[in-house]
């Protein structure tokens, strides 16, 4: 299974994101969290409190001059798998963190680590481990650029007319463009929900399949504040019995996709 989750800044993506890659390990899946947001978030949602984990340019190396291919790639010998074994971080119930290089870092240095990030997602074999991922906010990006390793793309859409237009141009791009490019699966979660109106709102107004709401829950808030994973916070709270529900209904759908990719291995 691999699933990315994406949504305008604020919308809640990280924090739903990580407690969902946590619950599948949880149940004995081997979870890679993966953040691709080049603000920190994701790393909090598991429980990790803000760390920066860029891959270090010693794992990357500069293609020979007339060389085809990109300009970095992993240095000889260094497998997708053997990558994330030496650079993920474990995080709580047995999920490894892999991240983008951040803000802080820039030119050269965060050019060789994104470019270790992109390698790594595309080697590694398409049954194992399972992905989640925390996309950058924006609408065309996600779709064509980082979401490249995910078979389901998961809109965290809040209530609000600044959220359902962003989720609305998500939909339009999935729809309109390169077929090849865009994800097989697109559906939305709505975040934040007061009431029964929030949901039917963004249920009518995205065109999306909306697949599960994420009431407004001050523990999440609290949480945040706390720099912690609402999980470690609060177990009980309505948020987190809605990602429950979520990871279920997320997990359903994985047997067909991997059923899927052991018969194309087979043939």
């Amino acid at each position: 299974m691999r699933v990315a989750f994406v949504g305008k800044g604020g919308a809640g993506k990280s924090a739903i994101a990580g407690v969902v890659a946590r619950l599948l390990a949880r149940r004995g899946e081997d979870v890679l969290a993966v953040d691709s947001d080049p603000l920190p978030g994701l790393s909090v949602s598991l429980g990790l409190g803000v760390v920066e984990a860029v891959i270090p340019a010693a794992a990357v190396e500069e293609k020979a001059e007339g060389e085809p291919g990109p300009r970095f790639r992993l240095r000889r010998g260094l497998t997708a798998s053997g990558a994330l074994d030496r650079y993920a971080l474990p995080a709580p119930d047995g999920v490894r963190f892999l991240q983008f290089g951040k803000t802080r870092a820039s030119g050269v240095p965060l050019m060789r680590s994104q470019w270790a990030f992109r390698q790594i997602l595309d080697g590694l074999p398409p049954e194992h481990p399972t992905v989640i991922g925390d996309l950058p906010g924006g609408t065309r990006q996600p779709f064509f650029g980082w979401a490249g390793y995910a078979d389901t793309v998961v809109v965290v859409v809040p209530p609000t007319s600044a959220g359902i237009l962003s989720a609305r141009r998500l939909a339009k791009l999935a729809s309109t463009e390169d077929a090849t490019a865009a994800p097989s699966r697109i559906v939305a979660v709505a975040s934040q929900v007061r009431d029964g109106s929030d949901l039917e709102r963004v249920r009518q107004r995205t065109g999306l399949d909306v697949v599960g709401s994420v009431p407004w829950d001050g523990h999440v808030l609290a949480a945040e504040r706390e720099g912690r994973s609402v999980l470690d916070v609060a177990l009980e709270s309505p948020a987190v019995a809605a990602l429950v529900a979520l990871t279920d209904r997320l997990a359903a759908h994985r047997p067909t996709a991997a059923l899927a990719h052991r018969q194309g291995g087979a043939s």
